[in-house]
């Protein structure tokens, strides 16, 4: 038997809400569910050290953070009763505004959607070796500090 590799989560630039849409509409003919939670991650334009940031390059070491996806998926559906979970992240560069993290939970019960969605952020942001590089807007850079 071979280890199957996970799914990728990643998507070039940054998610549009087209996407988003199109993904919650997909859910409409699952009659089961009960509840959605969405959680949208946007880049922020921070002022640091007085200049503000444009935008954020996001690289990864894909094969990890798609494996570090997977078991924070498995571990989510473990502990929690949920229907369906989807989880993209961007990667390129993402400007100030745009939305470079989408997760979306759904529950035949309320409750569970927003204690699972809380769970998966957080998760996120411990153990998945994504990272951002500040685009200033003089061009300047620096590697993000992940808060």
């Amino acid at each position: 038997m071979t280890d199957k590799k996970p799914k990728s989560v990643f998507k070039q630039g940054a998610i549009s809400s087209e996407f988003i849409g199109e993904s919650i509409a997909k859910h409409q003919t699952k009659t089961s569910i009960g509840a959605h939670n969405i959680f949208l991650g946007q880049v922020r334009a921070d002022v640091i050290d007085g200049k503000a940031v444009a935008a954020i390059e996001y690289t990864a070491y894909e094969d990890m953070a798609n494996q570090k996806f997977s078991e924070i998926r498995e571990a989510t559906f473990d502990k929690f009763e949920l229907t369906c979970m989807h989880i993209y992240h961007s990667l390129g560069i993402v400007k100030a505004g745009e939305i470079c993290l989408f997760v979306f939970v759904s529950s035949p019960r309320r409750k569970v959607v927003f204690e699972a969605l809380e769970y998966i952020v957080e998760e996120i942001k411990a153990h998945v070796p994504v990272f951002g590089k500040e685009i200033f807007e003089d061009d300047s850079h620096q590697w993000k500090v992940n808060n």
